[in-house]
């Protein structure tokens, strides 16, 4: 009894903590509803009231219902729904994110859904309101997105939910661990658990998890087609970029942080000293960083443009040393005309990026010391010499000269990247196999 109140009383606290939060956002999201083009509908989504085409399509439908909260969960969630699609050619599929550049990025990438829209706030009444339109017959969480309301009116309406791909960083793992007594009971309303790694799995089972539900399955991601990238569609995308054929060698810095480009641009003066036909292409995690970097790159000397800019048709410097990826969805594809690869979030202390998406394509890719949330990921292709650990900018900077000086360490990085990532696919026929047999339980 006990337990039960105090389960119950972390509900409200709950509730009563996310009011206050969306309370302190309002004068935030009155200026956003005036400046942001889309966000009315996405507030309007948010509190379970859906476009009337979409509600017509999605309502009522028993759809099987897929949440990826934003862009790493989309590309994760990706080939599930392709598969998925071809598996259950019937079936309504829904999609829903949290975040416009996830909404943005699965509209690009996911093909097979009927619907995408944006979750509910996490409040009872919206919740519930969302479920009651939908009505879907299963839920499937991509990676690890808890909800606490969610998750329990879900269970109070037999709505049978799964989690795939599912990860969970050290970090969280830490936190939640503080408040195991709720996490345990939101974490008992899900059938199972299909986890990436043996590590994630421990750590959700640390947290709460029924160790009899809990299974390691691999990550998806390892199944996404963006590494398929055409002769012809590199050619386009050199052309776009304003790069000439043969141009070498190109360094792509994806999703870096604050602080970060710094060290990249330092590493690129110094590959361009050694190769004068150098470029760079750099993909900040947060594109309204573009102009900083942009400005940032002028001290070291290095001329950028905008790809937004590129985009839009506006007259851009006739001369640059590289361009800036501010936009969504392409990073995944553009590394296919990397020559050296670095990853962010490794040198700041974020605990890196998606190093599958460069290894996809094969290329030799660079980290700084910060690996902790992708630390399965990076083992396998370390221990493999895929993927090289800096500690410093110091060793960044000469690490990724000589990866380019010396070609055959290159070339042995890259067949290696491609090896891991064959070896390792098949997590998505894994998830969905436990997705049927869920789904031959509502039968």
């Amino acid at each position: 009894m006990k337990i039960n109140l105090k389960v119950s009383s972390m509900y409200w606290m709950y509730n009563i903590l996310l009011l206050m939060y969306w309370a302190a956002l309002i004068p935030m999201l009155i200026y956003r509803l005036f400046k942001e083009e889309g966000f009315y509908q996405r507030i309007k989504q948010s509190i379970g009231y859906l476009p009337d085409d979409l509600k017509r399509k999605i309502s009522d439908r028993h759809a099987i219902w897929v949440h990826a909260a934003s862009v790493g969960e989309i590309v994760a969630a990706s080939p599930i729904v392709r598969e998925m699609r071809k598996t259950h050619p019937n079936e309504v599929i829904i999609v829903s994110v949290v975040t416009a550049t996830g909404f943005r990025m699965a509209h690009q990438i996911i093909k097979g859904a009927d619907g995408i829209l944006y979750f509910p706030l996490d409040l009872p009444y919206f919740t519930n309101r969302i479920l009651s339109i939908v009505k879907p017959k299963i839920i499937v969480l991509v990676e690890t997105e808890i909800w606490p309301n969610f998750l329990r009116i879900a269970d109070n309406k037999q709505i049978p939910v799964m989690m795939m791909n599912g990860r969970i960083s050290q970090r969280s793992a830490v936190r939640y661990r503080l408040i195991t007594f709720f996490t345990r009971r939101v974490l008992s309303t899900i059938r199972i658990f299909c986890m990436q790694s043996r590590i994630d799995a421990q750590y959700i089972i640390d947290i709460g998890a029924d160790p009899n539900k809990v299974i390691v399955t691999g990550n998806t991601k390892y199944d996404q087609t963006y590494g398929i990238v055409t002769e012809e569609e590199k050619k386009r995308f050199l052309h776009e970029l304003g790069f000439a054929e043969g141009t070498y060698p190109i360094m792509i810095a994806g999703s870096t942080h604050k602080g970060e480009n710094s060290s990249v641009y330092k590493a690129f003066c110094t590959i361009r000293r050694e190769f004068p036909k150098a470029r760079l292409i750099i993909a900040p995690r947060y594109i309204y960083q573009a102009d900083l970097i942009r400005d940032e790159g002028l001290n070291h000397k290095v001329s950028m443009v905008k790809r937004s800019d590129m985009k839009a048709g506006k007259i851009v410097s006739p001369s640059y040393d590289g361009v800036i990826l501010d936009t969504i969805g392409e990073l995944g594809r553009v590394y296919s005309l990397g020559d050296l690869i670095f990853v962010g979030g490794s040198l700041a202390h974020i605990g890196g990026h998606n190093i599958l998406e460069p290894a996809a394509h094969g290329k030799p890719i660079v980290v700084g010391p910060n690996m902790f949330n992708f630390v399965e990921i990076f083992d396998l292709l370390s221990r493999r010499g895929a993927c090289a650990m800096v500690r410093n900018e110091t060793e960044f900077i000469s690490t990724c000269l000589d990866i380019l000086v010396h070609k055959k360490r290159a070339e042995q990085m890259m067949r290696s990247c491609i090896e891991v990532v064959q070896e390792n696919q098949g997590a998505t026929k894994k998830n969905l196999e436990e997705l049927q047999r869920l789904l031959n339980e509502l039968y």
